[in-house]
């Protein structure tokens, strides 16, 4: 299995979840989606969040989601 690519480290934000290797926040992503951005806008504001990292934090949401719900 892979990483995680959401952690929450408490020297990083005060432990906001953030993509690994960053101080981006997986809110922001779910905030720019909620807004009806796309995934390209959010990865031109945030550049230090790849592609990769995105669609895996989405698929974890929903695993996570998912496995709640069943």
């Amino acid at each position: 299995m892979k990483d995680r690519v959401i952690v929450a480290d408490p020297e990083v934000l005060n432990g906001t979840p953030c993509f690994r290797g960053t101080r981006v926040p997986f809110k922001n992503l779910i905030d720019y989606i909620e807004g009806g951005h796309s995934l390209g806008e959010f990865l031109r504001q945030f550049p230090t969040v790849s592609r990769d990292q995105a669609v895996q934090a989405l698929e974890e949401a929903k695993e996570s989601l998912l496995a709640r719900i069943a």
